[in-house]
């Protein structure tokens, strides 16, 4: 891929500062929850401008990076929607009011997609200065996988507790007992204090990096260009705002998309290592020499494998949980 130029970046970023920009500013003017009809229209909006993005790929650089664009983008897409069983139970547990729901999800996301950005320019210097950091993430990902497997396919007893950073925050910064509508901070008696809805937007930035760490590996396992990795990564979490409204109690019934997940990190583990082992300088593997027996899984193969994976697993538990409503219909 040729070298993406200073000025791409910045109307990249531009571009994404622009849309996130224009959100929060009517999220925080006219706070309300959208209808399900809305959410809908917009994830289609935001769907379509994903994809159109990757013929400005195809335009500006060639297909092979149009497809590992599209790939990147599927893949997480995917992972991001178990984020939203967890953004659920963070606005379960501050008991955020519904008409600041999507205000405080568009801030969050966009708290997320900075810290993103900063772990992707971490990766990827990494990557440079060491290929061998391509087995840690095939491993990772491949136990990463197990552990998803382990974890059952029910999402009901989970809760969220608050992760160090949060505590940490709660120590050093009052916090109001009340909501202050969509005012994030406020000044009592002199002393600068905080609101719930700060907390919360924190609460979900910092909680989706500890998503970052399955899903930054996995999309450098399709492409280790950094461009093409934070593009896919903004459009994915650009879009989960409406996803949020738009599937809501609807998500309990994925009830077997932890398979799927579980399938899509461990397949691009194996790339990983494979990957790895094409490229391997480590003494310890076959005296430092590359080891190209196994082909390396291609990109377009791997495109159709997560969106079968994917596809199959909310197939599945759509007639599960249509047949469990069914039976709990019936007369006993």
């Amino acid at each position: 891929m040729e070298a993406v130029s200073l000025e791409q970046w910045i109307l990249t970023f531009l571009m994404f500062g622009g849309i996130l920009g224009f959100e929060v500013w009517h999220a925080r003017r006219n706070p309300h929850q959208p209808s399900i009809k809305n959410a809908a229209v917009w994830s289609v909006i935001y769907i379509l401008a994903a994809l159109a993005f990757a013929g400005v790929i195809l335009a500006i650089w060639d297909r092979t990076f149009a497809v590992e664009y599209v790939t990147g983008y599927v893949t997480e897409r995917a992972l991001s929607i178990d984020n939203l069983f967890v953004f659920i139970l963070i606005m379960g547990a501050f008991a955020v009011p519904r008409h600041l729901q999507q205000f405080v999800m568009i801030t969050g996301v966009a708290i997320a997609i900075v810290l993103r950005a900063i772990f992707i320019y971490l990766g990827a210097a990494l990557i440079e200065q060491f290929s061998w950091v391509f087995y840690l993430f095939g491993i990772f990902l491949v136990i990463t996988a197990w552990k998803l497997l382990g974890s059952g396919a029910e999402h009901e007893d989970e809760e969220y507790r608050e992760n160090a950073f949060i505590r940490g925050v709660r120590r050093v910064v009052p916090v109001t007992d009340t909501w202050e509508d969509s005012r994030i901070w406020v000044r009592r008696n002199g002393i600068f204090m905080i609101t719930p809805l700060a907390l919360v937007m924190l609460a979900i930035g910092s909680t989706d990096l500890l998503f970052a760490f399955d899903s930054i590996p996995a999309i450098f396992g399709i492409t280790n260009e950094p461009y093409i990795v934070f593009t896919a990564n903004a459009w994915a979490l650009m879009g989960m705002v409406q996803l949020y409204f738009l599937l809501g109690g609807l998500l309990e019934r994925l009830i077997y998309l932890n398979y799927g997940l579980a399938f899509v990190l461990a397949l691009i583990g194996v790339k990983l290592v494979i990957h790895a082992l094409h490229h391997n300088t480590l003494p310890f593997i076959n005296n430092g020499h590359h080891v190209t027996v196994i082909p390396e899984i291609s990109t377009v193969l791997s495109l159709l494998l997560i969106v079968a994976a994917i596809a199959i697993s909310a197939a599945l538990s759509v007639r599960k949980t249509a047949g469990d409503d069914l039976d709990a219909l019936s007369p006993s």
